[in-house]
């Protein structure tokens, strides 16, 4: 029951109406006996700053944020974590002490969850499709694999060398390469892990049916390797069904999202009895109505 104590919380971004965020977590604040709410706030990048200073004087409670101001918010922040900083990416706000935000990023952890332990991808290849704002946090999360390689494949020259630059690390090296180069069929070919960030094959972009980088590329790929699309509309996407008939291991992004927003509310609340569970089980369920 919404009564005179109830306090918000939200994700801010542009559009918002498709998000499962509302759904598993205002079920988990209600399995928590927390009494706040959890709401979509539209919000253009116009009215971003207002929208901020608005929310955070009305003693809102935190914030996630998505697609397109993640990178944008980092700017308004009072204090950004390491992290953050590290990717110029944010993706939860917390109240911050001198009447501001601070600004972290869920999106790692969320990322590495469903991949199980660390030790066994040490010295394996990846490859990543696409150098977004998504695709900074997924590599941010195979550096801490002890991978011998990751591969960032892109269709623009300067934005790909760009994103290089920015993330590079001395372990598990960072390689460039365009999708129309000769090179991506080996790269792809030695992948035990490769992740898609890209939208291609989502339900609302395009044709669904559309798989990253053609079909044609991935029937050399090694029958061992895990295939990781952040895209959970639909389920699975066309690339993950076909890996799915080869007999890989697929992963989607479902479970990134309830794991990032797992790890905001923990944040938000200071509890570590988030019931990840609940939440998996109403965006799962909301998927399928």
């Amino acid at each position: 029951m919404i009564n005179g104590d109830t306090s918000l919380v939200g994700l801010l971004g542009n559009p918002v109406r498709h998000s499962l965020s509302p759904v598993m977590q205002n079920a988990a604040l209600e399995s928590m006996g927390l009494n706040w709410r959890y709401l979509a706030l539209p919000c253009t990048s116009e009215n971003l700053d207002q929208v901020l200073k608005g929310l955070r004087a009305i003693d809102c409670q935190g914030l996630n944020v998505t697609i397109p101001h993640k990178q944008a918010i980092a700017e308004l922040c009072e204090e950004l974590s390491p992290l953050a900083k590290r990717l110029g990416a944010v993706n939860t706000l917390i109240p911050g002490a001198g009447g501001g935000w601070f600004g972290t990023n869920t999106d790692v952890e969320g990322f590495l969850a469903p991949l199980g332990a660390n030790d066994a991808w040490a010295g394996l290849h990846a490859v990543v499709i696409g150098c977004g704002g998504s695709a900074r946090a997924v590599v941010a999360g195979l550096q801490t694999l002890n991978l011998s390689s990751i591969t960032v494949v892109g269709r623009r020259s300067e934005a790909l060398q760009a994103f290089i630059t920015d993330l590079q690390q001395s372990h598990a090296p960072l390689t460039a390469c365009l999708d129309t180069a000769v090179q991506l069929n080996e790269s792809v070919a030695q992948a035990a892990l490769v992740v898609n960030t890209t939208p291609v094959g989502m339900a609302q972009h395009g044709d669904p049916e559309a798989m990253p980088l053609g079909a044609e590329l991935w029937q050399d790929l090694d029958g061992e390797a895990v295939l990781y699309d952040l895209i959970y509309t639909p389920r699975p996407t066309s690339w993950l069904a076909a890996g799915q008939q080869r007999g890989h291991r697929c992963i989607d992004g479902l479970e990134m999202l309830v794991q990032q927003g797992a790890a905001s509310l923990r944040l938000w609340s200071g509890r570590d009895d988030v019931p990840v569970a609940a939440m998996r089980s109403a965006a799962t369920t909301a998927l399928a109505t």
